[in-house]
């Protein structure tokens, strides 16, 4: 499905995709499990397919939208394959970051208001059903955008 909306250009998201692609194929292995199998198991067979689904999107999430993954491909394409830790920091990053905002701003969740970026009403009630998602799962402040310290990115790392 993916392929075929790349090939359609089609404006949906991917994760979209994925997740019709998903749900279509659940109910057609259903419905073929069901007309080939005489006692047809139904929770075994949807652990099976839970299971090859979420190895799916696991592998998929970390491809897409990966910042260390796309940090090494740029690493991988450079001939002497290196690049100064302050260059990805101070050039690489922003501009994936950069890419995150262009999304959000697309999907209608935040604009651009001069040099700033503003939540949407509808950026912030995605942000609140995050946010309870996050505390119903004890996911804490990961740390990992904290933006808030005074510490320069490049001190941080150097400091690991």
């Amino acid at each position: 499905m993916q392929f075929i909306a790349r090939l359609a250009a089609l404006p949906i998201p991917p994760v979209i995709v994925l997740a019709i692609a998903a749900i279509i194929s659940h109910l057609a292995s259903v419905a073929l499990g069901v007309m080939t199998v005489q006692q047809f198991r139904y929770w075994d067979a949807a652990s099976i397919f839970s299971f090859g689904a979420m190895s799916y999107i696991f592998a998929f999430g970390a491809v897409y939208k990966s910042v260390s993954l796309e940090i090494l491909l740029d690493l991988a394409k450079r001939p002497n394959r290196e690049v100064l830790l302050s260059d990805i920091v101070e050039h690489q990053v922003p501009n994936l970051f950069r890419g995150r905002t262009d999304i959000l701003v697309e999907a209608g969740f935040a604009e651009c208001v001069g040099s700033s970026f503003v939540a949407t009403a509808a950026g912030r009630k995605l942000a609140a059903r995050i946010a309870r998602l996050r505390r119903a799962f004890a996911i804490g402040d990961t740390g990992l955008y904290d933006f808030s310290d005074s510490t320069s990115p490049l001190k941080k790392t150097q400091d690991l």
